[in-house]
This record gives structure tokens, sequence and C-alpha cells, in this order.
């Protein structure tokens, strides 16, 4: 009969009540009519419908010769029970109490245990009740509301003001604001427009959107968020091994321990033989290891739930042990410490608008990156662009064309002819810049450098709060990029790098992390293809939720809101549950090694004792206690 641990309980709960009644008023002179058959049926239905899954459990893994802590259970409430039927059978004092009221509380404990764990596990529950359940899809000619199940894509999905985001996508029509904090974190809402990605179970603020699916339900960044949550909650922490081994050996301890303490009291003390089990039965059941056998899964659940919720995806267990003793992060430069593209730093020229205009006219006929930063700061200034005629690009060098039947050029240094005339605060300003490891392009009309216009990957507003967390908790820093010397050595000291290491080839990068990691355990965070090996090579991997297919899939932490502070917070959280799983197998073993004592007796003469029925209900609240403790990690404060 599968009975559910809650019917369990409550089944044994009805049973022993009239035997806890009897405990109560007994020393009042009151007992069950016909005690000891009462007890006997009374106890043998709590063993057949409540008890039965320790033993078989226990039998289970005498099987593959373990023990695990149902064997104490089983052993325990079994010993009171085989003997009560014999010492009812040969008129002497019987102790069916025992183990009813040991399973009760036992079952008691399991109770609170799988309700705890329910509201451990809940954050994967509240993620994918983040999901829309249905969207406005466009079938035959009109919208339709349809289940996220049936759309497809390429499927066009109309999102309504104030609607949730239905499924990944990308903007083909309208304008809008999307409030993404419940996936990335993002505080601020985020424009959107046409071309821009859409993320499922994001909330559309202000505008209608159409946008055009890109993934299905199952394929969405909530699902693989949700997937990677589950799997890193049923991984197995190293520590959890050595737990597991732990009780291998501790059970039979236990089980000698109880003999030994029967034989003591029996055969040195001549105790009576029930008054002696009772004893032996005490310290098999305070020693049931479940809290021990709770306090890694526990901790796990609590803590990948939590960075879950805070955009920092623990793929495994394994994580938290490694982030414990890290002493060196590696940073891949393009995309991880920098935006990943040129921006226009410096506009150098007597009319910077007018410099900006002339230089976009020019670059919105072009496909090259340093064009379209260009483009994009016109586009950011809000300055109108002016026809170009006779536009033609100069591979390499730059592009040319007239505007307003002006000749203009725009380029490197190469593009400058030798009648072209050029100032000397222009040179000087050019030096200047060169020197901030900046890329030069020179503006000319007719001839006449006009302005010059430095470009840059610059560092993302995060980089350098984000290396300061790192270093105050006494963690080296580098930078590991295939930019030349200069540019990276720039990049670095803006942010405050430690170390720069430059000229890597991509081929090279893991060779140089096993070159690290001779002086201790080594990060790497990086986002891009060419980053997958190092991610892989080095001890935890960090990939940036920005990054390639490649490099989340070769990353043990995933950063969903691309911000590298949350660097310095999955160290934090991983390191703060390892200290939860620690500080949980120390009073779980301080436990049972100040209980066993107490319950077989040996302070009796200091009216020190602990009958069996006491000590489940105080092995039940230790494994309450454990799983309260994991619990606490929802409230410990991150950086």
């Amino acid at each position: 009969m599968n009975l559910s641990i809650t019917k369990r309980f409550f089944i044994s709960l009805f049973l022993t009540f009239p035997l806890l009644v009897e405990m109560i008023l007994m020393p009042l002179g009151w007992s069950l009519p016909g005690h000891n058959l009462i007890a006997f049926l009374l106890t043998t239905l709590i063993m057949l419908l409540s008890a039965q899954p320790f033993w078989r459990s226990a039998w289970s893994a005498s099987k593959k010769h373990h023990a695990n802590m149902d064997t104490l259970v089983a052993v325990g409430t079994a010993t009171a029970y085989f003997y009560s039927i014999y010492a009812m059978l040969f008129h002497q004092p019987v102790y069916f109490e025992s183990a009813a009221v040991v399973t009760t509380f036992v079952l008691l404990g399991q109770v609170f245990e799988e309700r705890m764990r329910k509201q451990a596990a809940n954050a994967t529950e509240k993620l994918l009740k983040l999901q829309a359940k249905s969207a406005l899809v466009w079938r035959a000619g009109q919208y339709i509301t349809l289940p996220l199940a049936e759309i497809q894509i390429n499927d066009q999905v109309k999102v309504l003001p104030g609607e949730k985001v239905p499924i990944d996508g990308v903007v083909i029509d309208g304008h809008s604001s999307i409030d993404e904090s419940s996936i990335t974190g993002e505080s601020l809402p985020i424009e959107k427009q046409v071309d821009d990605p859409v993320i499922g179970a994001t909330i559309n603020t202000n505008g209608t959107l159409i946008i055009k699916v890109t993934k299905t339900q199952n394929e969405t960044m909530l699902q693989q968020i949700v997937d990677v949550v589950k799997k890193a909650q049923v991984s197995r922490a190293p520590i959890q091994k050595l737990t597991d081994k732990v009780s291998d050996v501790f059970v039979p301890i236990v089980l000698i321990i109880a003999i030994i303490t029967f034989l003591a009291w029996y055969l040195a003390l001549h105790l009576p033989v029930g008054q002696s089990l009772s004893y032996s039965v005490a310290v098999i059941v305070i020693a049931c290891p479940c809290a021990l056998g709770l306090a890694t899964p526990t901790a796990l659940m609590v803590g990948t739930g939590r960075s879950a919720k805070m955009g920092i995806l623990i793929k495994n267990g394994d994580v938290l042990e490694i982030a414990e003793n890290i002493k060196t992060v590696v940073f891949d430069k393009t995309g991880t410490i920098t935006q990943g593209q040129p921006l226009v730093t410096d506009v150098f020229g007597s009319n910077k608008n007018s410099i900006i205009q002339l230089a976009a006219s020019l670059e919105q006929l072009s496909e090259h990156p340093l064009a379209k930063a260009i483009f994009n700061a016109g586009h950011d200034a809000k300055i109108t662009t002016l026809p170009v005629n006779n536009f033609q690009s100069l591979t390499g060098i730059g592009a040319q064309g007239m505007i307003q039947d002006h000749s203009i050029v725009l380029g490197n240094n190469q593009i400058l002819s030798s009648d072209t005339k050029i100032s000397n605060d222009f040179i000087q300003k050019t030096v200047q810049l060169e020197a901030e490891a900046k890329t030069i392009v020179y503006l000319s009309v007719d001839a006449v450098v006009i302005g010059i216009i430095a470009i840059q990957d610059i560092p993302k507003t995060s980089s350098k709060a984000a290396i300061a967390m790192l270093k105050s908790r006494g963690i080296k820093t580098v930078m590991l990029t295939g930019d030349n010397q200069g540019v990276a050595k720039n990049i670095g000291q803006s942010v405050g790098i430690d170390q720069v290491i430059a000229n890597v080839l991509p081929t090279e990068k893991a060779e140089t992390i096993i070159q690290l990691q001779k002086s201790g355990t080594v990060a790497f965070v990086g986002d891009g293809i060419n980053d997958a090996p190092a991610l892989t090579t080095a001890d935890l991997g960090i990939a940036m939720g920005s990054g390639s297919d490649i490099a989340i899939d070769s990353g043990d932490i995933v950063l969903v809101k691309n911000d590298l502070q949350d660097v310095t917070r999955a160290i934090e959280i991983s390191q703060k549950t390892f200290h939860k799983i620690k500080a949980n197998l120390f009073w779980a073993f301080i436990y049972n090694i100040i209980g066993i004592p107490i319950a077989a007796g040996v302070f009796t003469n200091s009216g020190l004792t602990l009958s069996p029925e006491l000590a489940g209900l105080a092995m039940a609240f230790s494994s309450i206690s454990v799983v309260f403790n994991s619990l606490l990690l929802n409230e410990t404060r991150i950086q």
C-alpha cells in the first residue's frame, strides 16, 4: 500500500493517541482496558500501515551491504515491537508505545521536511509562473488567442501594452519599453524597436509590438533558466559524497554502540531485559542521521534558487566547493570587460556637430564596424544626415563622396593625400589620442582636415566596480586578450586590473589558464566562441549571458544580466551556500555526538536520561532545524 508521508503520519498519530493518553495518565493510576492486547493491536497497525516503508528501505539497503537512516528507525522500532510481543506472551512489561511513538515522531519530522523542501524548491515554480499562458497569434488573416504550446517559430504575435511578452522573438513592428527585471534583473525598462530581440515572460509597458517568434516554448530563455536551476538542485556537491561515506560507517557503529549499551545494562548492571532494551532503542533512534542526509541537498536547493533569482545560474554543486578557494579571476577583454563594439569617444574640431553630420552622412552607406560607430554617434546626437553622391568605399582605408558639392574624405591616415592640409593642433591631438589606444579617423573637406574622430571599444560601466569588488576580497584579477599590449594596457589600467596578458591567440588562452593554475584555483570569465576552451580549462568557468551558445554551455555559472559585478556575487553566494552545508554537517554530527551518550544512559546517575519517545521527537526536530538553517540562505545579505 503506497500512502503519502502525510497520510502515514496521521494514521500513526490517530492510532498512537490512546497510547499517549495512557502514558500521560499512567502516573495517576489509569491505564487502557486490556492494555497489552490494545497496545499490541494499535502498534501492529502502525507497523503495517505507517512504518512499513522504513523496513522496506532498510531491507533494500542491507541487500546492497549498505545502511541508511531508515535502517536505524527500522531496527529501533522493530526491536521494541518484537521484544514487546515476546514480553506479552511471557507476562513481562511491554514497550509497544515506544515503537508507536517513535514512528509517529519520525513521520512528523518527515512531514515538516517535505513541506520545507517544497518551500525550498519554490524558485523554479515561481520562475515558470512568470510565463504567459497564451498569445495573440496571426492566423488566417486575423489575430487569435492560442496556448503557447501551439506557437511555432516565425509565427507573428501581437503584444498589447501591459501584457507579458509570451515568448522569445524579435520586433518586426512597433515601439515600446519592456520591463525585463523578472528575467535579467535590469531595473530600468529597455526601449525596443524593429529588429530588437525580446524575451518571453517580460512585460510590455506602453506600446503595441508585433514580434516574430524565434524560439518555441521549450527553448525560451526562461525555460533554459528553469532547466539549469533544476539540474543544479539535483546535482551532488563533492562534500555530499563524503557524507554518504560517513553514513555508511556511522550506522554500523551506532548499531554496535546500541548492542554494547544493552549488554552493559543487562549483563553488567543487571537491569531487566525490557529496560535495557529501552536504552538500546533510544541510542538507535537518537542517532538516526536524517539531519546528516538533509544537510547538503537542502542548502544546495536554497542557494541555487536564490542565485537564480539574482540572475546567476549555477549549473552544478561542484561549483560551490571550487568558489570557496578561488585565488585568481581571469577576464576576457572584448565583450566581457568592454562593450564589445566600438564607440565614438572624442570629436575634435571647431564645429563638432558639422563633423559628426558629414561623417555620419558618408558612413550611413558603409557596413564597416567603425562606420557603424560613427553613424550611431550621429543618430544618438539626433543629427540629420545629408545626401551623398559618388560614394566610394576604400577597403582598409575609409570612404569618400560628394556632399553639397564638396569632396568629403573620411578614414585613417592612409586616406590623406600629400595635398591634404592638416594643422599642428590636429597632429598633436592625434598623438595624444593614439597614446590612449584609440583609433583615429580623419575628416577632410576639399583636401583640408576639419576634424578628427576617436573610436574605442570602451569598458562597461560596471567593469571598474566589479574589479574593485574582487580585489577587496583578496582575489587577483587578470585580463587575457589577443589585442596588442598598448590597447590592453590602457583598458586594464582604466578598470584597475592587476595583470594584463596581451597578444594571446585564441588557441593559447587555455594554455595560459593552465600556467595561472600553478598559483592557485582560477576562474575565467568570457563570452565568445574562442573563450570556450578557457572556460572549460579553468577550475570555474563563468559565461556572460549575452555570449555565444558554446560559451554558455562551457561555463559552470551563467550571468544572465551580463553585469560583471555578478562575478563577485556568484562567488559570494557559492561560498555562503558551501559554508551553510558545512554548518549543517557540523550541527548534525554534534547533535549525534551529544545525544548518543545521554540516550545510552551514561548520565543516568545525574538524572539526565532520554527515553526512546523523546529521542524520536528530538531527532525529528534536529532534521527540521537543518532545513530551517538552509532556508536562512534566502535572508543572507549578498554584496
